[in-house]
């Protein structure tokens, strides 16, 4: 139902995650919201499908437990 992302548009995403990330670091340092924008980097260097990563990363939890 989920389409799986081509392995260049991955690297691609993660590349530019870090490069924002590494740019955003000295504003951020002095900023009360940059664990909600560092949370918004996570999410999406983790999408690697269609499928929203809040379900991806609940069924890859949902294993630990069983």
């Amino acid at each position: 139902m989920y389409q799986a992302y081509p392995r260049y548009k991955i690297v691609a995403r993660r590349t530019l995650v870090v490069l924002l990330g590494v740019l955003a670091l000295p504003v951020m340092l002095f900023r009360q919201d940059r664990a909600r924008f560092y949370s918004y980097l996570h999410r999406v260097w983790c999408k690697t499908s269609a499928k929203p990563v809040w379900l991806a990363q609940s069924e890859a939890a949902g294993g630990a437990f069983w």
